[in-house]
């Protein structure tokens, strides 16, 4: 190919959506994490604190796809106050055969917020109860509608509850998904409400304190944290890993360094385990939920594998439609 395709976001949005395709897409980046022949990077991270901001660069290769992806996700979030988004970004795909750049994609962050929330519902999918009529979610931005809008599809629950410190927020979260959802959808008082209510609840904060205690745990409850992708983060109490009947991480390693695995190993505990990986539930490698009444965690810290999924699932919807436009190397 001598020409390099460039996409915008609304390119993206026609063709990627939050859906049982995309949701695939992203379990099969996990399975292939479970094998061998994979090469993902440490996350490299960079925190701009005179500017409130942080960037993320994320990648994988993967045996079996053709393409690979690189990410840069930036997120400065005092820009609202100037009148630019709080997040952007962009993913440069390359031939995994050749090396050679064959798309960027300028999302804007649309991407990362698809395969984020298709990997919450991944982890629903495989260690949720397998039936769940009430879920909630703590938090009231972008990732919690979507989280709920994704996990929905493998879980369609009938009741949600939401939770967020802005009551208005959470007002507004639960009447979209109520909307898009059909569930009917509930203002908590608190976390804990949400919690003690509920059967999968999902975590979409920026906490570095825990948000979620170890007593509020019940039977029947999954979990799936995706807040804590900066070192530092945290939103569950150490002890709730403990007491989980399955703690699962998406990729150990980086658990290990932004994960809820960190602040639980700073505070002495899960010192003597290895946690599976959700790929390796997916494929059957390790064991998932035993019973409808274990307690489960999962958590999540984004990995590339996931950007390399979504961005191949979109390069492959996007060339069958003809959109975007062409550009030599010359």
């Amino acid at each position: 190919m001598d020409d390099v395709l460039i996409l915008n976001e609304a390119d993206l949005r026609g063709a990627v959506k939050i859906d049982l395709a995309a949701i695939d897409a992203v379990e099969a980046a996990f399975a292939a994490l479970a094998g061998d022949g994979v090469v993902m990077p440490p996350v490299l991270s960079m925190e701009f604190a005179e500017a409130n901001g942080e960037v993320d660069v994320k990648t994988a290769y993967l045996p079996g796809f053709e393409r690979f992806a690189i990410k840069v996700s930036p997120g400065f979030f005092d820009n609202p106050k100037i009148g630019l988004p709080s997040l952007n970004g962009l993913m440069v795909v390359l031939s995994a055969k050749t090396g050679l750049v064959e798309a960027v994609l300028l999302d804007n962050g649309y991407l990362t917020n698809v395969r984020t929330a298709a990997a919450g519902a991944v982890a629903a999918r495989h260690l949720a109860p397998s039936q769940v009529r009430t879920a909630g979610v703590i938090g009231a931005g972008v990732q919690a509608r979507l989280q709920m809008q994704a996990a929905h599809l493998v879980r369609p629950f009938e009741e949600v509850w939401v939770w967020a410190p802005r009551a208005e927020a959470a007002e507004d979260c639960a009447g979209w998904l109520q909307e898009t959802t059909g569930a009917v959808a509930h203002v908590a008082q608190n976390a804990e409400e949400v919690v003690r209510r509920s059967q999968l609840v999902v975590t979409t904060t920026p906490a570095r304190e825990p948000v979620i205690m170890a007593d509020w745990l019940h039977e029947g409850l999954h979990i799936t944290c995706m807040g804590s992708d900066q070192h530092g983060k945290n939103e569950l109490a150490a002890r709730a890993l403990v007491d989980a009947d399955l703690y699962v991480c998406d990729r150990v390693s980086q658990c290990e360094i932004m994960g809820e695995l960190r602040a639980a190993r700073e505070a002495g505990l899960m010192t003597d385990r290895q946690p599976p990986e959700l790929g390796q539930i997916i494929t059957g490698a390790a064991r998932g939920r035993l019973t409808e009444a274990d307690v489960t965690i999962c958590d999540l810290t984004g990995t590339g594998a996931q950007d390399t999924a979504i961005a191949n699932a979109a390069l492959d919807v996007v060339t069958a439609k003809g959109v975007g436009q062409r550009f030599s190397r010359q």
